[in-house]
């Protein structure tokens, strides 16, 4: 049935468009209910004739009420002051040179906040508004960034906050009461600063990977690289430092194929899995070194790593959630952004990883990297 409504007094009748949520009633060239995003188009007269699903779902408006329905009153925006968004911005009878109205935080009736955007579509770069295409997005999303990121900057502030107030105070004390101190004293107090300048070294260097992961623009060096000797040197690291040498037992399998990669980065992914496992597992800490089946489409052959212990693991209902920020597990201490960083290290070389339980009954995380040979070599 069409129903006539009038777009001002004295404008003729437009008949409604078919309410259907399928199809391309506005001719669009496409379904508009396909797209993630909410859209409401109106016509040059000012009626609306498309409201896709995800816009019903965002307004809790049915698209046959909307069709038909003037813009303003289909979808009734407001900006955060209370003031009515249509009428600040007149589409239809504002400036005759305006395109767009860039995106923006507005209010829907009962107060819920959407991320609105609109394009003017002219037949001629200073004619009549055509078409008016409006954007809806939910800012549950942003909303969700920006709690992470006020997150990690309280985070990051109270592990600083420690270790510079120690710094402040034994340099205080020093600068202050030297000569009442002995060498040992000294030395001791000497140390702690510099071990405490190592923390907040490693919290910068943290934050500087997270912002290159974000980003996407964290640079992979690619050498040559031995990853049995790698995980060798972490190994004697740990013996050097009063771990007991039986506690860790390395498997290589081979051949290995030739491995290029960021040595650097990929001795931090070494570092943090095998720290995890000392730390925080018991028993055997085993290191298996395998090829396997490349993670990269077109290689034959990568490289794996899997570092297993024999502790409690990790719970299955907190599997999906440790390479996520803050992650910590239980009974865990500092930032719990190494398994994020190492998440990131592993898919900026093209790998995967991966966390399970080992067949010990303790965490087993595995990483694979693709052989990754330079252009020159293949």
């Amino acid at each position: 049935m069409s129903v006539g409504t009038s777009s001002a007094p004295g404008a003729q009748q437009v008949p409604r468009p078919s309410a259907s949520r399928t199809g391309d009633p506005a001719g669009l060239g496409f379904d508009p209910d396909d797209l993630p995003d909410g859209l409401v188009v109106a016509d040059e007269h000012g009626h609306v004739i498309c409201f896709n699903a995800a816009a019903e779902r965002m307004t809790a408006v049915r698209a046959a009420d909307a069709l038909g329905q003037r813009l303003e009153k289909a979808l009734p925006l407001e900006d955060l002051e209370g003031r009515r968004w249509w009428q600040l911005t007149d589409p239809y009878g504002g400036l005759a040179i305006r395109r767009r109205q860039p995106e923006r935080n507005l209010l829907l009736p009962g107060g819920r906040e959407v991320l609105v955007s609109a394009r003017y579509v002219r037949t001629e770069p200073t004619g009549p508004v055509h078409r008016v295409v409006v954007s809806l997005r939910d800012t549950e999303a942003r909303r969700r960034t920006e709690r992470s990121h006020a997150e990690l900057i309280a985070t990051v502030a109270h592990e600083l906050r420690s270790p510079l107030t120690s710094v402040k105070g034994f340099t205080a004390t020093l600068l202050a009461k030297w000569e009442r101190f002995t060498d040992d004293q000294k030395r001791l107090m000497l140390e702690t600063v510099d071990a405490d300048a190592d923390r907040v070294t490693r919290l910068i260097a943290e934050l500087l990977d997270i912002s290159r992961i974000d980003s996407g623009r964290l640079e992979v060096r690619r050498q040559p690289v031995d990853i049995g000797a790698a995980v060798g040197r972490h190994i004697q690291a740990y013996v050097a430092a009063g771990q007991v040498a039986d506690r860790f037992m390395l498997r290589i399998e081979q051949p290995l194929p030739a491995l290029w990669a960021d040595p650097d980065k990929i001795d931090q992914v070494l570092s943090n899995l095998i720290e995890n496992a000392v730390r925080h597992g018991d028993g055997t800490v085993t290191i298996d070194i395998t090829a396997t089946e490349s993670p990269r489409e077109g290689e034959d052959t990568g490289t794996s790593v899997t570092v297993s212990d024999e502790g409690p693991g990790i719970p299955e209902e907190s599997m999906n959630r440790v390479f996520t920020r803050f992650w910590r597990g239980s009974k865990r201490g500092g930032t719990g952004l190494g398994l994020y960083i190492v998440k990131g290290i592993v898919e900026a070389h093209g790998g995967t990883i991966t966390v399970g339980r080992a067949p010990g009954g303790g965490a087993q995380f595995r990483f694979t990297l693709p052989v990754a040979a330079p252009a020159f070599m293949a």
